[in-house]
């Protein structure tokens, strides 16, 4: 490909007979992008993407036009397709929506907070998602194609190609092209490595180092917040069967599950096909300072749109899915908390801070133990006893990544039936991860009711849960 052939003084000249180039918008070394306007009144703006006709325009040809017949909200729309002849030099064409902005002219002024990050993901997995499960890839995942037209975010389109495509020739887009496209093909594991390399430069204006071997993976700038850093280096593993799928990285930044993931350190994902290697804790680097960005909602859709501050410049996209409930674990009933993240996920170490308290319930004023009860584990003969212990779900991972001890202390307030009517914090420990599968046990707990006389009262209980590498106990103390 000849890196002149594309030249920005073409602004004025017409393409096909239909599109005058107005002005040139950017290009790389393989092609060039103009603003121009589709035929017809009212005048509408549009852009115009000019590539060297080389041996293989027929098949680009023939993935432009599927493209242009893909209807999903988030894939630009390809309007007109192809071929032309300037000053010599022969030319495949694409005409598609105009986008306000680019995520990619956003980035070299600021990063994104981690919250526009996980907005801006939404749309963008999905319509990954879409794409690989009509047989397609996306092939070239970057800043620049992550677009908003009309307020709505939008991937590019002019690189769809069906899923076994040669990929030789993006290898040439750097460190954005998975490692295998090189002398392989494409497939839905390479988007996920340029989704990888994406989300990294999008949290630190940086992309993440990388020496080409097929045994190391790329190193990404830290201090990346979780769950990030964790998703980063799951999606950059060298080998595509390693890395993580696009379900797990939504499951991951679903809004109750957010907070528990965190890949770094021990914990691995893990998936029934793929399981990533150990991962190893890294020295970081300070994020880069990050000028505010208002990020708004419009309506029922959510979507989150690019503009910068003052001129509108921002990211939106759709609302946040939950993640899916783990299997043979109850479905939170009205007024539990929500937030038990699924056995395959990974889950943060007891070195993992809370950042923020988890939402509870407010807990009665403090009482004190009964003496009778106090230390002392309940069993079915004594009055209010146990009748039903649940206990944590705790992966592998996180269990042995325990240095010392995690404790959690759950106020439980039982009713007249011996059910748990509320779960509330005491103590939550150091870990986020450990604190929530706690509450969560301990909203399954069943007791028996305490019936002095001959009637039925409320009692409230602590549920002491101690987390070790040998496993974990729980102490329930009965305080009135």
């Amino acid at each position: 490909m000849n890196a002149k052939a594309i030249r920005r003084d073409w602004a004025g000249r017409v393409i096909d007979g239909r599109f005058t180039l107005l002005e040139w918008l950017g290009g790389t070394e393989r092609s060039g992008v103009f603003a121009t306007e589709l035929p017809g009144l009212p005048a509408q703006k549009a852009a115009i993407k000019l590539i060297e006709a080389d041996a293989d325009s027929e098949a680009r040809l023939a993935d432009w036009a599927v493209a242009a017949n893909l209807p999903y909200p988030h894939l630009m729309r390809l309007l007109a397709t192809g071929r032309c002849e300037l000053d010599g030099v022969p030319l495949l064409y694409a005409v598609s929506e105009y986008a306000g902005e680019l995520l990619s002219e956003i980035l070299p002024e600021r990063a994104l907070t981690p919250d526009e990050t996980r907005e801006m993901l939404g749309p963008v997995i999905d319509t990954l998602a879409w794409l690989h499960g009509k047989g397609f890839v996306h092939g070239h995942l970057k800043p620049s194609n992550i677009l908003v037209v009309d307020d709505e975010l939008k991937l590019s389109a002019d690189s769809i190609c069906r899923a076994g495509a040669a990929g030789a020739e993006l290898a040439a887009e750097g460190i954005y092209s998975a490692p295998e496209t090189a002398a392989g093909t494409l497939t839905p594991a390479s988007d996920v490595w340029s989704l990888g390399v994406t989300l990294v430069e999008t949290l630190t204006q940086r992309l993440p180092v990388w020496d080409g071997s097929a045994e190391r993976e790329p190193a990404s700038p830290a201090i990346l917040p979780q769950p990030f850093a964790g998703i980063a280096r799951s999606c950059l593993q060298p080998d595509p069967e390693m890395r993580c799928t696009l379900e797990q990285i939504k499951g991951w930044l679903a809004p109750a599950e957010a907070e528990t993931v965190a890949l770094a350190g021990n914990a691995a994902v893990a998936s029934p096909k793929r399981q990533a290697p150990e991962n190893k804790a890294r020295d970081g680097m300070p994020v880069a300072a990050m000028i505010g960005l208002v990020v708004v909602v419009v309506g029922a859709a959510g979507l989150l749109y690019m503009r910068p501050h003052g001129t509108g410049a921002s990211l939106q996209t759709e609302s946040q899915q939950q993640g899916p409930v783990a299997s043979g674990q109850e479905k939170p009933v009205a007024g539990k908390p929500a937030g038990t993240q699924a056995p395959e996920q990974a889950a943060a170490a007891d070195s993992a801070p809370v950042q923020e308290p988890l939402p509870t319930v407010a807990a009665p004023e403090a009482v004190e133990r009964t003496p009778e009860t106090d230390g002392a584990q309940t069993t079915t003969a004594t009055a209010g006893a146990v009748s039903k212990r649940v206990m944590p779900e705790i992966l592998p991972a996180a269990q042995g990544s325990i240095q010392g001890k995690v404790n959690v202390r759950i106020r439980v307030t039982v009713d007249a039936a011996g059910n748990v009517s509320n779960a509330a914090f005491e103590s939550q420990g150091r870990s986020r991860y450990f604190a929530r599968a706690a509450q969560d046990a301990a909203w399954q707990w069943k007791f028996r009711s305490a019936q002095p006389g001959g009637q039925a009262v409320v009692r409230v209980w602590v549920l002491e849960f101690e987390f070790t590498r040998a496993g974990t106990e729980v102490t329930p103390f009965m305080v009135r």
